[in-house]
């Protein structure tokens, strides 16, 4: 049988910066890429809904579908199966020798389990795992995993004191040999919304996926659009498009290299300018790094109720509450337009998930775990580390010397929306408030609500609790589980 060497893409989509594909293609053998769709990654989740919903398998398949054409270029065929990996491997290595299977390393659980059981089924087969999600691989780092600091902050000037820059991206390999697929293989079609069992029609997304549009992005922000110059002071904004990057789709689908951000952060500072704004996004990329590193030093701890300090707190169970925060029906109108951006388009400014997830967590007291596995369903930019570290921070469970940290949403929208205009573009039937009634509909009366043609319980949801009480329940609830 013909002899290839395997290139096991997951969540690294892309050719630059791809150490085990160059380390695939220099070792001789022709090269075969292989990416899978496991059907668990498309099942139903017991809390109602889809482990991976239809943006990010969109972003998915269009990123695999930019990956092939690079592959090609390379003279390296990409097969996509959709089956249990093992399965996959196992039909493979009965049709041809595998030499080696060369892959990026995954921390999570789940990823550590699929790939276990694939190195079982293929006895023998060496596997070659690199570092590649993150600024700095962990060698470089100076502490241990164990002695990750339990604050950024810490992290940070730790990382800074020590001076290292980050290691250099590396650029796409040169052509391999070409690799001729035995006869009765094919490299399988990418599934579509059907096959993974969405009844859907293709969306038209906010975000294509794919390295070729990320690098697109990359220059117009920094670039053509010299947006990088301002993103401190915009980097908050929940409407336009180029308030802040939007590179976090990328990053997380492993369509753009960190390093290559970074580098062309480098590249802006010496030839354009430096100052905070260019910083801010370099700070941004450490805060990727950091929670990686924390999912590393406490593994499945990431996931667990009681979060990362064991803290009790008696989260609630309220099917109706939740349902009402998931399709943006809560009556505070911050919470609603992103929900309903979430829902519609699969993203949401950074601020925006600060304050639904306090909402969720600090005003419904609902558990935070069910919230996060909501934003790993509808989020194109899911990554796993950065989504349970983040939820674990705002619940108040994780990496945090602030013991009840809570977002006034009423407040937060008046600071960072003051015109009311993110409002009202995901909410409709707002449009014709004006500021301040924009932002508190719920203490209308019937005199404003007939003014302005609002009326509460019908048009718009009542508030479903008041923000102030259930805050200070659930204050009062962390103080008892901190006795």
């Amino acid at each position: 049988m013909s002899t290839y060497s395997i290139v096991w893409f997951r969540n690294d989509l892309r050719v630059h910066d791809h150490k085990p594909l160059t380390r695939a293609v220099t070792a001789g053998h022709p090269v075969i890429a292989l990416y899978i769709f496991d059907p668990y990654d498309y099942s139903d989740l017991s809390y109602g809904f889809i482990k991976t919903g239809p943006h990010r398998a969109q972003f998915i398949q269009e990123s695999l579908e930019d990956l092939r054409r690079n592959l090609a270029e390379l003279g390296v065929p990409l097969l996509i199966r959709y089956k249990d990996p093992k399965n996959a491997f196992l039909e493979m290595s009965c049709d041809f020798t595998i030499d080696g299977v060369y892959l990026h390393e995954e921390i999570a659980s789940e990823e550590h389990q699929t790939e276990g059981r694939v190195r079982k089924a293929l006895p023998g087969v060496p596997f070659y795992v690199d570092h590649g999600h993150n600024l700095f691989p962990p060698e470089d780092l100076p502490f241990s995993t164990w002695d990750v600091p339990d604050t950024f902050s810490q992290f940070r000037k730790r990382i800074e004191k020590n001076g290292g820059a980050p290691p250099k991206a590396i650029a796409p390999p040169q052509a391999a040999v070409k690799a001729e697929l035995p006869n009765k293989i094919e490299e399988g079609k990418i599934p579509d919304a059907a096959a993974l069992g969405m009844e859907i029609e293709r969306n038209k997304p906010r975000y294509h996926g794919g390295s070729t549009a990320a690098k697109q992005r990359l220059r117009d922000y920094i670039f053509t659009k010299d947006r990088l110059r301002v993103y401190k002071e915009t980097r908050n904004g929940m409407l336009l498009e180029d308030d802040s990057s939007k590179f976090s789709p990328y990053l997380a689908n492993g369509n753009l290299s960190p390093r290559v951000v970074y580098e062309q952060i480098q590249h802006y500072e010496k030839n354009y300018t430096k100052n905070k704004s260019t910083y801010m996004l370099y700070f941004e990329l450490l805060w990727r790094d950091y929670f990686h590193l924390v999912h590393r030093k406490y593994g499945d701890r990431l996931f667990y109720r009681t979060g990362l300090n064991g803290l009790e707190i008696p989260w609630k169970t309220n099917e109706e509450h939740l349902q009402a925060w998931m399709d943006g029906r809560t009556g505070y109108p911050l919470v609603d337009a992103a929900m309903r951006e979430l829902k519609q388009t699969g993203f949401m400014s950074n601020r925006a998930r600060q304050n639904v997830a306090s909402f969720f967590t600090k005003n419904l007291g609902l558990d935070w775990r069910i919230g996060a596995a909501w934003f790993e369903s509808q989020l194109v930019d899911y990554d796993v580390s950065s989504n349970y570290g983040n939820w674990l921070y705002i619940a108040g469970v994780g990496n945090d010397a602030v013991s009840f940290r809570a977002f006034n949403v009423e407040k937060q929208a008046q600071d960072y929306d003051p015109d009311g205009d993110y409002l009202r573009y995901w909410l409709p039937e707002l449009r014709e408030l004006p500021v301040p009634w924009i932002f508190k509909p719920g203490e209308m009366g019937m005199i404003e609500q007939e003014q302005y043609g609002v009326q509460l319980g019908e048009d718009y949801p009542f508030p479903i609790v008041d923000l102030y009480e259930s805050m200070r329940e659930m204050k009062k609830a962390f103080e008892e589980a901190s006795k």
